[in-house]
């Protein structure tokens, strides 16, 4: 499976995201001669126990979070980034925990955009929205190099495709950009062949960051 890295839009300090920021990024790929290819899609839950006392609180997992990848449609995808734990399950899971009623979703997100084409590198720029809503949350980008499919090796030229990518970006004099936040993959017990359980935890990753950064620009207007 190819090699893909997931970013986030890291927004200079005072400022926030707005789609004049979103539109600027689709744009910039087009620049660099990205070939529009259609949408993509994928969708994060926070989900929380359903306690019958609230004693028990403890004993479950606080960031406990369920991923759906376009890339996997029967898949979904579970990440306890405090226990370092990723799970893949078939989709059908979904509707036995509503059934269950083990956990309820606390918080769901929709993370989407267009597909862009670029040689050998696939590159999606897409918006964060809760879902049933418009409200920005956040910009992300999927950076993927069709020819690779080991995280190390990839390293070198995802690095290098990342610099001229920020260069181009720099020159539209955006408030921000755009952060890569390598996850340590050996502590989920991930292998250096890539799979659709390292862009779940990419996506566990980015979404921690992108809460502490809103948390902080909280804290400083209060």
């Amino acid at each position: 499976m190819p090699i893909k890295w997931v970013l986030h839009w890291q927004p200079n300090a005072g400022t926030t995201v707005n789609t004049q920021i979103l539109t600027e990024v689709s744009q910039c790929v087009e620049s660099i001669n990205g070939v529009k290819e259609g949408r993509w899609k994928a969708t994060l839950s926070f989900y929380k126990p359903m306690l019958r006392e609230q004693a028990n609180a403890l004993e479950f997992p606080r960031d406990f979070l369920g991923i759906s990848l376009q890339e996997q449609p029967n898949k979904y995808y579970f990440v306890i980034r405090g226990q370092r734990l990723i799970l893949e399950a078939e989709s059908s899971i979904q509707t036995i925990m509503e059934k269950l009623q083990s956990y309820k979703t606390r918080v769901a997100l929709n993370f989407e955009g267009f597909q862009y084409q670029l040689g050998d590198f696939q590159l999606r720029v897409g918006k964060v929205v809760p879902i049933h809503s418009e409200s920005l949350r956040g910009i992300v980008m999927e950076m993927e190099y069709l020819p690779i499919s080991s995280w190390e090796k990839s390293h070198q030229i995802m690095g290098e495709f990342f610099d001229i990518w920020q260069e181009a970006l720099a020159k539209r004099s955006l408030p921000g950009h755009f952060v890569h936040i390598e996850p340590i993959l050996s502590e989920f017990g991930l292998s250096d062949q890539y799979t659709s359980q390292h862009t779940a935890v990419q996506y566990a990753s980015i979404m921690a960051q992108m809460i502490a950064t809103a948390q902080s620009a909280q804290a400083v207007r209060n």
